[in-house]
């Protein structure tokens, strides 16, 4: 989750909403991402997305077992079904969204039982950190 959050200071550094996130197989990172969405000038550029696709590259596969996914927001639906697609084993978030949040903060997309794949969800981890990297950057723009 350390290596999410310094990804998450990247972002801020270059004018975008603070998250980062890695995904980590047999322990190595295999793919990194941080948010893009203003830069790239593309709505699916979030931090896990980049993350994930930096990890496809990697495997040579868009299929992505055993990998677990460290993130520094609670994903939203869009990168929750990249992540399900992708077979993400497991996946840590840092801080809730209450907001887009679709493992609780807002809704909870695994509730609707619709997929077969099942991922392995623990939130919380260096919350604090990430939650106030959050909130600066959004108080800064208000």
């Amino acid at each position: 989750m350390e290596a999410a959050l310094a990804l998450a200071e990247r972002a801020e550094q270059a004018g975008e909403v603070p998250v980062g996130a890695v995904v980590v197989k047999d322990g190595d990172i295999i793919g990194h991402g941080f948010n893009r969405v203003i830069s790239q000038h593309d709505a699916s550029a979030h931090a896990e997305i980049e993350a994930l696709r930096e990890a496809g590259q990697a495997c040579g596969n868009y299929r992505l077992p055993g990998t677990v996914l460290y993130v520094t927001l609670e994903p939203c639906a869009m990168c929750l079904g990249a992540m399900l697609h992708a077979r993400i084993e497991r996946l840590v978030f840092a801080a809730t969204d209450p907001k887009t949040g679709a493992l609780g903060g807002a809704f909870s997309l695994p509730d609707l039982h619709a997929h077969n794949h099942v991922i392995t969800v623990q939130g919380g981890l260096l919350a604090d950190q990430a939650g106030a990297m959050l909130r600066s950057f959004f108080r800064q723009r208000r």
